[in-house]
């Protein structure tokens, strides 16, 4: 269930709000986000009121994982959400109208497989025969696949366990699965939990995470100037995170309601840049790929992805961070 987050935390910075935006009454714009550190720069663009020095009312709305937030915007409950590249992926071969406005973050390392050492798990080559437990639709699925893929193995030769991010943990805890494919912070904090009788299998070659900002088409069509203050205050949180990260770690930390060690000891993983890049498009393709080999969609078509990739708002307020071209 989405949780109504209105977390203001008072700071002050150097960066001049824009002129029209100290002048015309706010903008309304809701955004759906998580509590994961993918989000790190909505949490400190709220922190730092950087929504609202660009004349944005910005009303939050916090979910658990990407998956839900996107289909908060899919719904009309939200007009942003913060998600990885695979819901979004599924949206569109389902046929939704949306774009992609830009990339918050990226990372080799944020999904792995936790097991437990005392289910006869000591490599990946272990998980044979074994109960893993996934999201369905998410990065969590697909890393799995890619793992098992890299390793020798196919799902068929795995017990899928489909679980919501929040169960995995008190399932692994009650040794209804043996391993959960997922991200931080749960792949940390159960690997803690377990203790000596944890293992985390990452593996940076097989895929790059992409964390994003996307919108339904007909918002961004009538909201360009929304969308372009939205990226504004975006980057100069992308600038804080940069010059100030313990400062920024406290800010997440208090933000999602979770242990300051907790952050600093996953932070190196994400790379939080505001970009729109190639990388991108070959991840959809790739995912896409897998989905159609797999029949998890009945789509047969590879889409066109660089047509749901809006490059205007990013080109308008930060140009050089456009690396895509049509």
């Amino acid at each position: 269930m989405a949780i109504v987050a209105m977390l203001i935390i008072a700071g002050c910075d150097n960066l001049t709000p824009s002129p029209r935006a100290a002048t015309e009454a706010p903008q309304k714009i809701s955004v759906a986000y998580t509590y994961q550190p993918q989000s790190t720069l909505i949490h400190v663009a709220v922190a730092k009121r950087y929504f609202a020095d660009e004349g944005l009312d910005a009303q939050l709305l916090q979910h658990t994982h990407g998956k839900e937030a996107l289909q908060s915007v899919l719904d009309g409950k939200a007009d942003v959400a913060t998600v990885a590249e695979t819901p979004v992926m599924f949206s569109i071969l389902s046929g939704a109208r949306i774009f992609i406005l830009a990339n918050i973050e990226s990372s080799t390392l944020n999904n792995a497989i936790v097991a437990n050492t005392n289910a006869g798990i000591k490599t990946a080559e272990d998980l044979k025969g074994k109960r893993i437990g996934y999201t369905p639709g998410t990065t969590s699925e697909f890393f799995l696949d890619s793992m098992l893929t890299a390793k020798g193995l196919a799902k068929s030769d795995v017990y899928a366990v489909a679980l919501k991010p929040d169960e995995m943990q008190q399932a692994m805890v009650a040794r209804r699965v043996d391993a959960v494919s997922t991200w931080n912070y749960p792949v940390t904090q159960i690997k803690h939990q377990l203790g000596t009788s944890g293992v985390v299998f990452y593996d940076r070659q097989i895929y790059t995470e992409t964390f994003n900002i996307a919108a339904k088409q007909d918002f961004v069509g009538k909201h360009p100037e929304t969308v372009r203050r939205f990226l504004r205050a975006l980057i100069k949180a992308e600038e804080f995170v940069e010059q100030h990260p313990a400062d920024a770690q406290e800010i997440v930390a208090t933000a999602a309601n979770i242990d300051k060690k907790l952050v600093q000891e996953v932070w190196d993983a994400f790379n939080y840049k505001v970009v729109l890049d190639q990388t991108l498009l070959l991840t959809l393709e790739d995912e896409t790929r897998w989905a159609l080999k797999n029949r998890l969609t009945e789509q047969s078509d590879m889409p066109d992805y660089a047509s749901y990739v809006y490059l205007d708002g990013l080109m308008a307020v930060k140009p050089e961070a456009v690396l895509i071209r049509k």
